[in-house]
């Protein structure tokens, strides 16, 4: 992947700039600084493995044919609406969880100064991702199709990020409503929609291909985003913060949690009666409580198993798909997030 990187960060540098001096607003030299220092910090700021995935599919789809420049910066462009729509859940996402830190540094509303500016922020970065696809695929035959891939996946992200927030209220918090059914349409509409099939679907676009006829593809693809995200709930518990990047909260803020949910599966009485009391706090012996019985029930073991498994499940999902060059992508990505430590 890293041969196309720094063809991918050449794009940013020109579609930030294409921003900065759009005919559609008059800047002032303010509003262009702002605008860019938000840019900088919140866009390429992450390891772009979605946005870098769309040119690495695209090229599989074309079967190792060289790439033109065009190609190139075409599926540059797209992936970096993919890190733009991110970046706009993320600056929102931050400020809905009270988040401190965000890629190992400060969240953007916490920067000194930006504070809830960053609302707004969150939108112009939504707005971008249309000026940018207005600016270099208007005349493309699936520009329609593009403008409604986005505005779908956004609305399945949102509709997702909805009902894990609800499942948290404070003063609402009930533990019995945490189940498997639940945790997977989270991760589906949250995760699994922008961060595995969105990527896809812009390369299968770019090479002409009809969504419609790719369901198989679409549903393989969330099938990994449920157990991309298995294992980062995984990893928030288990895994090592100078590995991940971040403190892991999802004790405290008693998120659906592939992990509590395995908990509440194979605990007796007494030890179900342990997590009610001491899930979703804040306190130190409360969340170190929670972790010895996560231990005490081999939910380490259970996830080994839950791995072998999917992986198995997916490879052969991906194995029985007629087209060689898709399934060349569909495995792709799954040796990407196989066993992953991050």
């Amino acid at each position: 992947m890293s041969e196309f990187r720094s063809k991918f960060l050449e794009a940013y540098s020109l579609l930030k700039s294409e921003l900065l001096h759009d005919p559609a607003f008059e800047f002032t030299d303010d509003s262009r600084q702002w605008v860019e220092r938000m840019l900088d910090y919140n866009v390429p700021g992450g390891k772009l493995n979605r946005g870098l995935s769309v040119i690495g599919s695209y090229k599989l789809l074309r079967q190792g044919e060289k790439l033109t420049e065009d190609e190139v910066f075409l599926a540059s462009a797209l992936g970096w609406c993919i890190e733009w729509l991110q970046a706009y859940f993320l600056v929102l996402d931050d400020i809905m969880d009270n988040s401190v830190t965000r890629r190992g540094k400060p969240c953007w509303f916490r920067v000194p100064k930006v504070g809830m500016v960053a609302v707004n922020d969150g939108i112009l970065l939504r707005n971008h991702i249309s000026r940018i696809l207005k600016n270099h695929f208007r005349e493309k035959p699936y520009y329609m199709d593009l403008l409604e891939l986005f505005n779908e996946v956004e609305f399945q992200t949102a509709s997702g990020q909805m009902i894990d927030l609800i499942t948290t209220i404070e003063g609402e918090k009930d533990l019995s409503k945490h189940s498997l059914p639940l945790h997977h349409r989270i991760v589906q509409y949250k995760t699994a929609y922008y961060s595995f099939y969105l990527p896809v679907a812009c390369a299968l676009l770019m090479a002409g291909e009809n969504l419609d006829n790719h369901n198989d593809v679409k549903n393989i693809l969330i099938d990994m985003g449920t157990y991309f995200q298995v294992q980062d709930d995984y990893l928030d518990c288990f895994g090592h913060p100078d590995m991940i990047g971040k403190i892991g909260t999802d004790i405290e803020d008693f998120k659906c949690s592939w992990l509590v949910v395995k908990a509440l599966e194979l605990s007796d009485e007494k030890q179900k009666t342990l997590l009610h009391e001491n899930y979703g706090k804040a306190d130190k012996d409360c969340v170190a409580k929670v972790k010895e019985l996560y231990k005490a029930l081999n939910l380490e073991g259970v996830f080994a198993e839950y791995e072998s498994k999917s992986y198995e499940k997916l490879l052969k999902s991906i194995e029985v798909h007629p087209s060689e060059a898709v399934q060349a992508v569909l495995k792709s990505f799954l040796a990407k997030i196989y066993k992953r430590q991050k």
